[in-house]
């Protein structure tokens, strides 16, 4: 059956980064789909046209969007979001290796990866790209529970095997048995997409950083995800376990890990080489702004590299970044702009959080936006959701106004109904 929701429906035409950012956005009056498939954005009179049997769902003036895109995420941290006092490397030893250990128990897994994609639906977000741990049942845990739930969602093995505890390192054979097995099982099925993770290249011999670059290019399909320049302390440790590389990134690069469908969470800091490099090669940088305040690593030069062209996606990273919320992602992402100079508009905070993510993913033909052709992952946004977001938002002289509150102050109850994959999965009751 055709829905059609009417409210008010925000699509992107272009990118507001490159003019006016509200020139980039287009307003209608309704959104229609069926079969998972978005058939028509317009008025609702137009909507009704392509069937007059549709159901039709009326948001009054509610805001309609695409899903929020989460394109850089650890499911496994889910249990030790917001724990206290640690940088990265310290993070990892106290808290991440620790909780990693326990996903070699398929249970335990599922659970985590159940609660973890309910918390971020609840939260507006329709798909993720999330690191998984050594184990291979963690990534089964992880593309089952999305697949039950009708997410597009990309998802691969942490590959390791030096510099962790034994029981999360793999070898150079097994992690090359267990890459090949998952990709086999889970690529490309339904709404599902593999990752080749390695976590980061000091957690990985030469060796098998070159077995990986291999991989991904017997699997050209795939994406290919890891960090990227968090923490000025990594980056000298790189350059020691690394000393013949010209910089960070070459310490990928060197084993054929650059190029379109790399995508790099973090990259503060990075050298003019590596940014051009980005750049020449079509990778994704992803800016984590929470997780970057959280534990102390710097701020993304968001202006920068965008003027020079760089494809960038947003995200919370899960559980370095202290919040599930895309919401409250946005908020940190125009807080570090205040910091750098350079504050972010709330049409290029949205557009971030979903075409933006969903181009840093190589996923804009499928998610991100509204338009016919692209995949029904909506959300709808209630923004008077509270009652100081409310008091604020009725002084609104425009849209921008109305919505920016519920950027810097919302969360999963500004949330109204979320749709996925044309199936409503979250929905309040009016407040």
């Amino acid at each position: 059956m055709t829905q059609v929701l009417c409210g008010q429906v925000l699509t992107y035409a272009t990118s507001p980064f490159d003019g006016a950012p509200t020139e980039a956005v287009q307003m209608h009056e309704s959104v229609a789909f069926r079969d998972g498939m978005i058939v028509g954005v317009g008025t609702r009179a137009e909507m009704m046209a392509l069937d007059p049997g549709a159901q039709v769902t009326d948001y009054g003036d509610r805001l309609i969007m695409a899903g929020f895109v989460d394109a850089h995420v650890h499911y496994p941290q889910t249990a030790i979001i917001a724990s206290w006092g640690k940088r990265l490397l310290d993070w990892l030893n106290s808290y991440t290796f620790p909780e990693e250990m326990r996903f070699g128990d398929a249970t335990y897994a599922g659970m985590i990866a159940e609660r973890y994609l309910d918390t971020v639906q609840a939260n507006g977000t329709t798909s993720v790209c999330s690191y998984c741990t050594v184990h291979r049942t963690s990534v089964d845990a992880f593309m089952t529970a999305a697949q039950t739930r009708g997410m597009r969602v990309v998802a691969g093995k942490s590959t390791m095997n030096r510099n962790a505890p034994d029981g999360l390192c793999d070898t150079v054979a097994s992690a090359e048995a267990d890459n090949q097995a998952l990709i086999d099982r889970w690529h490309g099925i339904d709404r599902l997409s593999y990752a080749i993770t390695p976590r980061f290249s000091p957690t990985s011999t030469r060796e098998q950083l070159d077995m990986l670059g291999a991989l991904w290019s017997a699997n050209p399909t795939c994406l290919m995800q890891t960090h990227l320049s968090e923490q000025t302390d990594e980056i000298a440790w790189v350059k020691s376990l690394f000393p013949e590389a010209r910089d960070y990134l070459d310490t990928y690069e060197a084993h054929g890990l650059l190029g379109p469908g790399a995508i790099y969470g973090h990259a503060i800091h990075l050298e003019p080489r590596e940014r051009d490099r980005l750049k020449e090669t079509g990778a994704s940088l992803v800016h984590c702004p929470t997780s970057n305040t959280f534990i102390g690593s710097g701020l993304f030069d968001m202006a920068g590299l965008m003027a020079e062209g760089q494809r960038i996606g947003l995200a919370t990273d899960t559980g370095g970044g202290s919040s599930f919320s895309m919401l409250r992602t946005m908020a940190a992402a125009y807080e570090i702009g205040q910091l750098t100079g350079t504050p972010l508009h709330a049409a290029q905070l949205l557009w971030l959080a979903t075409v933006g993510s969903a181009r840093s993913l190589r996923m804009q033909d499928k998610i991100g936006n509204l338009a016919p052709g692209l995949e029904a992952d909506l959300i709808v946004l209630d923004l008077k959701s509270t009652p100081a977001i409310a008091f604020r938002a009725e002084r609104a002289e425009d849209l921008w106004e109305a919505i920016f509150p519920t950027i810097m102050m919302g969360d999963d109850r500004a949330v109204h109904a979320v749709w996925v994959n044309g199936v409503r999965r979250v929905a309040r009751t009016a407040q």
